[in-house]
């Protein structure tokens, strides 16, 4: 699987395979976090509780992990969680 590069030097041919491989994992960490948002606010918005709740702990996890792998910073992470709870409380 040749691949158009512009490097020359071996290691840098193995970088540019290495970056791919881990930008595609990190898109697919940070496409779950975004559905498990969206999942959240939708609950939220039709005003179920015990749904949004359920989607919380599910969205909370989910952005632990991608947290954990070096995805998002602790403080972006932290930063989720918070707004996500605070809509979840808000449900009257």
């Amino acid at each position: 699987m040749e691949v158009y590069q512009l490097a020359n030097i071996k290691s840098a041919k193995k970088r540019i395979l290495v970056n791919r491989t881990k930008a595609a994992r990190n898109k697919s960490i940070r496409s779950a976090v975004k559905t498990s948002i969206k999942k959240v606010e939708t609950a939220v918005q039709k005003n179920d509780k015990a749904a949004a709740q359920a989607a919380l702990t599910e969205a909370i996890s989910t952005i632990s992990k991608a947290t954990s792998k070096g995805v998002y910073h602790k403080n972006n992470c932290a930063r989720k969680i918070s707004r996500l709870s605070k809509a979840v409380n808000s449900i009257g």
